[in-house]
């Protein structure tokens, strides 16, 4: 199953106990479809960087909760249910890409066991080859200028 965020912003006004009852709500529908939430986060009341209109007016701050979960491909269809809940002015869901976890992790640690050793670069040589060449040119002139002064 892969990994999810979903961003809930609700009205700044709303309190607690139906806060918590929108979270549970959510919660209980993840986990009746086998999924897990890994972490919820709230974040406060925020700055909104524009107004978002509602039919009780227009909100220039909001309460900005995170849920991650793990949850079925499907969730994002199954939490459509959020658009008519009133306390809510948006909802947003995020799939993390390319999360490894159990056995894929497992098996990308040992793959990076073999990149601690160091590996040898091929253009080293090269680089010496041409401090060489520089080297000649700075004997040139330091010839020539040998010659005027015995001159």
């Amino acid at each position: 199953m892969p990994l999810y965020d979903c961003m809930l912003l609700l009205k700044p006004h709303v309190k607690k106990e139906p806060l918590f009852d929108l979270v549970t709500r959510v919660g209980k529908h993840v986990y009746q479809r086998n999924g897990v939430l890994t972490d919820i986060k709230s974040f406060g009341i925020v700055q909104l960087g524009y107004g978002i209109k509602k039919l009780d007016g227009r909100y220039y701050q909001g309460q900005l909760m995170q849920m991650t979960m793990m949850a079925t491909p499907n969730i994002n269809k199954e939490l459509h249910y959020l658009n008519k809940e009133d306390r809510l002015l948006r909802w947003l869901l995020v799939k993390h890409r390319d999360t490894k976890y159990g056995v894929e992790l497992l098996e990308e640690e040992s793959r990076n066991e073999l990149n601690k050793h160091p590996r040898v670069n091929i253009f080293d040589e090269m680089d010496i080859d041409k401090d060489d060449v520089d080297d000649d040119d700075d004997d040139e002139e330091y010839d020539v200028d040998q010659q005027g002064k015995q001159n």
